[in-house]
């Protein structure tokens, strides 16, 4: 599916259902008994595709819960119209696409580099105060004697 941003992602979602038991002769009438295969693989990918596109590849990641739960939300409303149940709706995997993968890392890098830059200039800093401070203590010392 793809992201409001455009990137391409691969979602494993695992997905409990049972047929509502009082709507069970309903079930195998209209949809026979392999229901699960002739009903869900088609809502699970249309849902989806609906739910991951209102959502940033990055907030796929960080809102995780919230993007379970909306899938849960829609899915579990489509299967209700076959008098499907869902137990249990929940995110396994969640893969991008090569590119979108090496930018992040080179993001981490890069926010890696200018950590230890920043930290060789405050080193640097403390050196010169440090050494400002050791040649006035000397200069100090040397009047003294």
């Amino acid at each position: 599916s793809g992201s409001r941003d455009l990137q391409m992602v691969k979602i494993g979602l695992r997905v409990l259902t049972r047929p509502v038991p009082d709507q069970l002769p309903t079930v195998y009438r209209t949809l026979g008994e392999n229901y699960n295969e002739r009903v869900l693989p088609s809502i699970i990918h249309e849902t989806l595709k609906a739910v991951v596109a209102q959502y940033n590849a990055s907030q796929l990641v960080t809102q995780r819960e919230n993007v379970s739960r909306e899938i849960r939300k829609v899915l579990t409303e489509r299967a209700a119209n076959f008098n499907i149940a869902l137990d249990d709706v929940s995110i396994t995997t969640l893969t991008f696409g090569r590119e979108f993968t090496a930018a992040i890392e080179a993001k981490q890098v890069a926010a890696q580099e200018a950590e230890r830059a920043k930290f060789v200039v405050e080193k640097a800093e403390q050196d010169k105060r440090s050494a400002v401070i050791r040649a006035q203590g000397e200069a100090k010392s040397a009047q003294l004697i």
